[in-house]
């Protein structure tokens, strides 16, 4: 169970690091088909994985409920949801090592001399 949830959250973690990474490069290239695709298909389906339905909806609003009007809005919204991500990267990293160091304490045997 326990390597189960670190490989799950590891797993979560990985491609969070991947999306950001594919956002960041596509924000830089100007690139707006594709960062409507990783908004729209790839935020969304991890932030569903990842039990982030805040982030979820995010990302399906920016389509649906309330589309942009322009090129800047739409870049202005971007930007939100990356920043959005970003924290929620800066989680996992500072929960997930926390974790991953208790766990590897708690495996080890200790040794007395």
């Amino acid at each position: 169970m326990l390597h189960c949830n670190m490989t799950s959250n590891l797993t979560i973690q990985l491609e969070l690091e991947d999306l950001l990474a594919d956002l960041h490069f596509a924000r830089r290239a100007d690139k707006l088909g594709r960062l409507a695709l990783l908004a729209y298909c790839n935020c969304k389906g991890w932030a569903r994985r990842a039990g982030k339905e805040d982030i979820a909806d995010q990302a399906l609003d920016m389509f649906t409920e309330n589309p942009c009007l322009s090129k800047d809005e739409f870049l202005e919204r971007i930007d939100h949801l990356m920043a959005a991500l970003e924290c929620h990267l800066a989680a996992y990293q500072r929960d997930g090592g926390h974790f991953a160091m208790r766990a590897a304490s708690e495996i080890r045997p200790a040794v007395h001399h």
